[in-house]
């Protein structure tokens, strides 16, 4: 494994809910544990969100989980276009999250992708801190994505679908 490649994986779901809506949904990142795998709980940096919630340069940060392992991260709203993309930058430069949101063949349904890029910045503070364990380190964490991305994505259809 080269630690200084750079890592991205993205998977797609169609989604019957119009591309606004879901874009609500899913930029309501205080409903992350709602249908997130690794994070539990997210909340806006800046007085409760009220008033930069989902705007570009918005902080948030986000409590992790996994077996043996809890931890928060902060994040960066870097992408936030109504109906077509929502994305964070976990650190401000380690690894970006995103949705974006594209018309299905129906009216009503939108196809929903979510991708994942582990940026250079990333695997190289993974190299800072982890030393010699720094692939293997980085094999978990993406290992975490690519297991992460299609059940986040059912969950977000089922409750997408399910909501009045």
């Amino acid at each position: 494994m080269n630690p200084t490649a750079i890592r991205q994986h993205q998977q797609s779901i169609t989604v019957h809910l119009q591309a606004d809506a879901l874009y609500d949904l899913v930029s309501d990142i205080t409903r992350t544990g709602e249908w997130s795998p690794v994070c539990t709980a997210c909340w806006w940096d800046d007085d409760g969100g009220a008033g930069r919630a989902g705007l570009v340069g918005a902080w948030f940060t986000g409590r992790n989980e996994v077996p043996g392992r809890t931890w928060e991260t902060r994040s960066q709203v870097v992408a936030a276009e109504r109906g077509r993309e929502f994305a964070w930058v976990v650190g401000g430069r380690y690894v970006r999250w995103g949705f974006s949101l594209a018309p299905a063949d129906a009216r009503t349904d939108t196809v929903l992708t979510e991708s994942w890029d582990f940026l250079p910045a990333g695997i190289a503070m993974f190299g800072e801190k982890y030393g010699d364990g720094a692939p293997a380190q980085i094999a978990e964490r993406t290992r975490q994505a690519l297991d992460g991305i299609p059940a986040t994505l059912a969950a977000i259809k089922r409750i997408a679908e399910s909501a009045p």
